[in-house]
């Protein structure tokens, strides 16, 4: 938290939920380069609406098998499934802790943030989801159970403000961002204690938020920079451990979560601080996608699977609709910059 943020900005920013806090510094918006072609998406639908009132603001997205999908809510302290069709059910709502959490780092509240599901032949199917809370044996990575009740599995630091949460199969890990810490925890996919896998610069806040967004892709551990607007990238050495962090795209402040499309390492970003969703190239150029025309309204996080790519709206920085929309991916001719008539595989 940093010290010359008055009172009021960090209590309005509480209030308004977790991506707002990216704006209480005011920039200029980047210019965006605009590449020759590459993907643009068609057939936008909302597929469910959230209750904005009870504090649905939707934050973070894991994909499950048939279409579904399972959503972090902030305010609300819940985990929520939306299915095929659009239906909503809650599976699992946090408790308020001893003091109303009000020791959260930054934002003064408890919040659920990252979900993750387990594809390991172990675990397959469980849902886990990180709740921030400002105390020792609440904060940290949770498991969502079918009794209802949720179990804590990895305990994290209580000045850690754990966002992004990410399951690496291959090293049997989850890998967590600590957005006001500026690093990123490991910790045994079977539970237990967790350590510091990078502290890079790179990841470092400029006064709010740090690492936010996170993915594992290609060799390498991806994470966004909020406050600096950046993308960068990890490599992983041999024995699982970080390398030195490369930033791969600039220009993107008030970054949320990321997807990679399928496509090497084009990705599709979202972008809270101003309602946009857009698509960040192999060299780091960007382009907008959908904005507020198309129905952004503080956007949050991004999933692709296939040709369908999910998009949340946390309305925490515009509007008042937060909401789950599906999109068709599709790809644009590089000789004409046309539509091409075959959706991606």
């Amino acid at each position: 938290m940093s010290p010359h943020r008055p009172i009021g900005l960090r209590r309005r920013a509480a209030m308004l939920g977790l991506a707002a806090l990216v704006t209480a510094i005011a920039v200029a918006p980047a210019a965006l380069a605009t590449p020759a072609a590459g993907t643009c998406l068609g057939d936008v639908r909302v597929l469910a609406h959230f209750d904005r009132a009870a504090g649905q603001v939707a934050e973070s997205i894991a994909l499950e098998p048939g279409g579904g999908v399972v959503i972090g809510m902030i305010p609300a302290r819940q985990v929520v499934r939306v299915a095929r069709d659009g239906a909503v059910q809650v599976l699992a709502t946090m408790p308020l802790p001893p003091g109303g959490g009000t020791t959260t780092p930054v934002v003064g509240m408890p919040v659920v943030t990252g979900v993750a599901r387990s594809d390991s032949s172990s675990d397959s199917g469980t849902v886990y989801f990180l709740y921030s809370s400002g105390q020792g044996g609440l904060t940290g990575i949770w498991q969502v159970r079918r009794s209802g009740e949720p179990r804590l599995v990895v305990p994290l630091p209580a000045d850690t403000f754990p966002n992004a949460l990410v399951i690496d199969g291959k090293r049997d890990r989850f890998l967590v961002t600590d957005s006001t810490g500026g690093r990123i925890w490991q910790a045994p996919l079977r539970g237990g204690e967790a350590s510091v896998w990078s502290a890079d610069p790179a990841l470092a806040p400029g006064g709010f938020f740090g690492a936010n967004g996170l993915k594992v892709h290609d060799g390498a551990v991806w994470a966004s920079n909020s406050d600096h607007g950046t993308i960068v990238r990890i490599p992983v050495t041999k024995g699982g451990g970080s390398g030195r962090a490369e930033v791969r795209a600039t220009g993107l402040e008030g970054i949320d979560d990321f997807d990679f499309t399928g496509r090497g390492t084009e990705i599709l970003a979202a972008i809270n601080q101003t309602s946009k969703l857009v698509r960040v190239g192999a060299d780091g150029a960007h382009e907008t996608l959908l904005d507020a025309e198309d129905g952004m309204q503080g956007t949050t996080a991004v999933a692709v699977r296939g040709n369908r790519v999910y998009v949340t709206n946390g309305a925490n920085l515009a509007g008042n609709e937060p909401n789950l929309l599906l999109a068709e991916l599709r790809r644009t001719s590089t000789e004409a910059g046309r539509l091409d008539a075959q959706p991606r595989p």
